[in-house]
């Protein structure tokens, strides 16, 4: 069954053009909308945590407008994976280039939170820059791990790959990487439990976050520039935001809330095309229950 799966995505990308794969995708996200109670749930409860002040018809109407944007970053990733660099680049366009290149070539690290068009723009930033370093939560389709893995790789040379570490590697080759000059393309902005994290707000509600991001640029003395891939028209918008300053402060929890309410903010501009079917709280402070029971 998984292979058929792949396959059919596959002729799906031969035989549509990027804009009609985005269209379908949108429409299977609806449906999927409709029959994925379980996910509805957890998307739904992150919703009422995080927008208190929207009514229930008005977070379901956000959380379906979600299910649509992802269904068509699912489709429309096919192209990362087997489209031409000419096909990634019309797919994928950048803004605020200007933060970014000073710091090409140095120790950098690049915020990438869970927004639909995260690994469409990892593939772009890739193609267009440097090859990165970045870790990876291995999913259970092996082929479409596979598919991930290699869209990073693909549009460079042999010496110029980009280096994938499962989080299972531990941190140290990629600090390793940083400091021979690979952005690392850090998404740091799931539950992963309670080792290596302090609960900080998100959205006003307590959330193991862990400190990586904080740990690793004062280890390797790396600049961190944001890099959101929102969905815009047709295609996606990769935006760098300035370098931020005075990071690592030394508080690594004041470090941590400071990159929850960057994130913070980049959804309330975007709501809809941030991961919600995630748990995002599922670790809780001792004694406290399940929020999603």
């Amino acid at each position: 069954m998984r292979r058929i799966g792949v396959v059919l995505l596959w002729l799906l990308w031969r035989l549509l053009p990027a804009r009609a794969l985005g269209g379908l995708g949108e429409w299977l996200g609806g449906l999927l909308y409709a029959v994925a109670r379980t996910r509805v749930r957890v998307g739904l409860t992150n919703l009422r945590l995080c927008f208190p002040e929207l009514d229930e018809t008005n977070r379901k109407r956000l959380l379906k407008a979600h299910f649509r944007a992802l269904g068509r970053a699912t489709l429309q990733e096919t192209v990362s994976w087997w489209g031409s660099r000419g096909e990634v680049e019309r797919l994928t366009h950048f803004e605020g280039t200007e933060h970014l290149m000073p710091h090409l070539g140095k120790p950098l690290i690049w915020l990438a939170p869970h927004f639909v068009g995260l690994n469409i723009g990892g593939v772009r930033v890739t193609a267009a820059y440097a090859p990165i370093v970045s870790l990876y939560a291995t999913i259970k389709n092996p082929i479409i791990n596979r598919l991930m893995l290699h869209a990073r790789t693909r549009f460079r040379r042999a010496e110029q790959h980009s280096e994938m570490y499962s989080r299972a590697d531990g941190i140290k080759p990629v600090l390793r990487a940083i400091k021979k000059g690979r952005p690392f393309y850090y998404l740091p902005d799931m539950d992963y439990g309670a080792r290596d994290a302090v609960f900080v707000p998100f959205f006003g509600t307590p959330a193991a976050t862990i400190t990586g991001l904080s740990r690793i640029a004062r280890a390797s003395g790396a600049v961190v520039v944001p890099a959101i891939t929102r969905q815009e028209g047709g295609g996606y918008v990769t935006r760098f935001y300035p370098a931020w300053d005075n990071f690592p402060s030394g508080d690594v929890t004041a470090d941590t809330r400071r990159m929850n309410a960057f994130i913070e903010e980049r959804i309330r501009e975007i709501p809809a095309q941030y991961f919600w079917l995630h748990k995002r709280f599922k670790t809780r402070p001792q004694g406290e229950p399940s929020l999603y029971e």
